[in-house]
């Protein structure tokens, strides 16, 4: 495995997590550069995406890069019976860079222990999703000002949500308080409680998505009951619908409230939400360039802070 690959936020250590931000500060304030002249960058998408995978390609074309890869497996060899071990070993041939979504969970792990390109996981089942963590990170940061001692509310499928899964773990160095809202059939798994426990992070849990509950919070993290996760579609009947954010259900929140979600939603946030100064969503999107960005050029050894320091 590269020591340069992204699979799990764990992976990283706290100043290197400040370190990311910081870098994607800078690209968000310079966008376009051409640090990644000559190289090539896969992106392979065994699952759809819609946000995740274009703006990997948009931080590559900006960068200076080329894309080559795939966002509908159907079209390539995996559908004729090839493994995912001689996938990967074949694309690394080709690139300097391997960006890959996969639904079994593991399967970006696996890929870095086959192949000798760095790997970035782009989400790999329910498991994990560090490039959205960190676009996570800088949102809240740019929003409060701070990372450290604030109250996060998550909201829906805690269950299936890698994105919960990776904050949860990312958050851990800035003494968070969080409240987990969810139906018993979604409630966030024992391991990540487990995890809380270990690293003295305190939580509650809820399955009622109260005015109380809102408004203390500092982020409201809501996300999709995803139906591509359920065998059974009688329970996701059942759960699809149960917590709906409505806009007069912020009037009392906190001034700095800001409300996320990795997208792409369903119903669980109501358009009435959309003009309210407090929804974050699609600003939150948009950090995503600039939190890939940054992590690219880590996963390529580029340290554009330390090169522009050196022009001066």
């Amino acid at each position: 495995m590269s020591n340069r690959s992204l699979v799990s936020i764990d992976d990283i250590s706290r100043d290197e997590l400040l370190d990311l931000l910081e870098h994607a500060r800078y690209f968000e304030e310079h966008p376009n550069h051409k640090v990644l002249d000559g190289k090539v960058v896969a992106t392979l998408f065994f699952e759809p995406s819609t946000r995740t995978r274009l703006s990997f390609e948009t931080a590559v074309n900006r960068l200076g890069g080329r894309v080559i890869g795939f966002s509908d497996p159907a079209a390539t060899s995996t559908s004729k019976g090839e493994t995912l071990k001689d996938t990967i070993k074949m694309v690394s041939n080709y690139v300097d860079l391997i960006i890959m979504r996969h639904y079994l969970e593991g399967a970006a792990r696996y890929a870095t222990e086959v192949s000798d390109t760095p790997v970035i996981n782009a989400g790999d089942g329910a498991n994990q999703h560090p490039s959205q963590t960190m676009l996570d990170l800088y949102s809240i940061y740019k929003t409060q000002g701070r990372l450290n001692d604030l109250n996060i509310t998550m909201v829906g499928d805690l269950k299936y949500g890698r994105t919960v899964h990776s904050l949860l773990m990312a958050m851990r160095y800035f003494n968070p308080t969080f409240h987990f809202v969810a139906c018993p059939e979604l409630a966030m798994p024992q391991e990540y409680k487990d995890f809380c426990d270990a690293n003295g992070i305190k939580y509650v849990e809820h399955t009622d998505f109260s005015p109380e509950v809102i408004n203390a919070a500092d982020i409201l993290y809501m996300t999709r009951v995803q139906r591509e996760r359920f065998q059974d579609l009688m329970e996701y009947e059942r759960v699809k619908n149960l917590y709906t954010l409505h806009n007069d259900m912020l009037v009392d929140s906190k001034p700095n409230l800001r409300v996320l979600h990795p997208l792409p939603r369903v119903n669980e946030i109501d358009r009435d939400v959309d003009d309210n100064p407090k929804a974050y969503y699609f600003e939150q999107a948009r950090n995503g360039l600039f939190a890939r960005q940054a992590i690219i050029c880590r996963a390529l050894g580029i340290d554009i802070l330390k090169q522009e320091s050196e022009k001066k």
